[in-house]
């Protein structure tokens, strides 16, 4: 499994990647999606949509499941990835590249630190 050190992860199995000062991206890791299996639908976030850390903002349909993404940090998504309606299988082929989800801005205030580094997440998805 690929597990980028250059991310920040959550305990349920999303990445992020800061964009810009207060903009991050967002996907689900290369661990979720071999989990999943073969992703054959996803439900975009709408932009505008205000998402709330913990809580789900958007689900994943594979062959095997439906799961809910859980938003790692509180925002607004400001850009969806709209390749996915089309071509949802970007998440199993390129989970932290043209598979990625969606664009939050940050809400005021909150940070990254509550999520795990790469070394963290390793260990997390061994045991």
């Amino acid at each position: 499994m690929m597990t980028p050190n250059d991310l920040r992860y959550s305990s349920d199995h999303e990445w992020v990647r800061r964009d810009a000062e207060q903009q991050i991206r967002i996907g689900i890791t290369d661990y979720a999606q071999d989990a999943l299996g073969e992703v054959v639908y996803i439900e975009l976030p709408e932009v505008g949509q205000a998402v709330v850390a913990g809580q789900a903002f958007s689900e994943i349909e594979s062959t095997k499941s439906v799961s809910e993404i859980i938003a790692p940090v509180p925002g607004k998504v400001v850009l969806v990835n709209d390749q996915l309606v089309d071509s949802p299988e970007l998440v199993n082929a390129d989970p932290y590249g043209e598979g990625w989800i969606c664009v939050l801005e940050l809400e005021s205030g909150s940070d990254l630190d509550g999520l795990m580094d790469a070394a963290a997440y390793i260990e997390l998805t061994e045991a």
